[in-house]
């Protein structure tokens, strides 16, 4: 099974693809991560990465893909994988297409997690003030900028995988466990 989960910082795609991991035995990729990986195993892509951070620039699409698409060779990709943080936008969306088709893959499914982003400031306030966890940028005013970069840049890809027939919407106000029941009912179908 290869996903992507789409939702806005905070929606709790994290939380659901740590979920969808146990249940399913399928890993999730994060962007982030591999990009660090790629670098401390001084790998020829990572030396490449760690060129561009070193000169304070965005690592570009073509790395990225490179990356992903090393990693979805290893074992542990076999079963399948969550896609965290990529793509991000339209051209990524197109250049991961591409990537799969080469490899004689695809995706089965991209979940949207719908929220309410009035509701979703609320709970990142509210995740910054009790927890222990709360991330370094769980404040409203952090929040808003990473939603407005959402909205245009990635949001965008809601279209692009509707078109497809390939996005199943999911109401990620409900509780974690709902979200969750919601998640497994539509990949039953997949």
């Amino acid at each position: 099974m290869r996903l992507i989960l789409l939702g806005p910082p905070g929606a709790g795609k994290g939380t659901q693809a740590g979920r969808l991991v146990a249940t399913h035995g399928i890993v999730q990729l994060s962007t982030g991560d591999m990009l660090r990986a790629a670098v401390a195993a001084e790998t020829e892509v990572g030396l490449k990465v760690k060129d561009v951070l070193t000169r304070g620039e965005l690592v570009s699409d073509d790395l990225i893909c490179s990356i992903i698409s090393d990693r979805i060779d290893d074992h542990d990709c076999a079963k399948g994988f969550i896609l965290d943080g990529f793509p991000r936008t339209i051209a990524q969306a197109d250049a991961l297409d591409e990537l799969l088709e080469k490899k004689d893959q695809r995706l089965d499914a991209v979940v949207q997690l719908k929220v309410d982003e009035g509701i979703l400031l609320e709970r990142i306030e509210t995740r910054a003030r009790e927890s222990a966890q709360a991330r370094s940028d769980d404040n409203a005013d952090s929040l808003k900028k990473r939603l407005a970069v959402y909205s245009e840049q990635t949001s965008p890809l809601v279209d692009y995988y509707s078109k497809r027939n390939m996005l199943m919407s999911v109401d990620g106000m409900k509780s974690v466990d709902e979200v969750a029941a919601e998640i497994d009912t539509i990949l039953s179908t997949v």
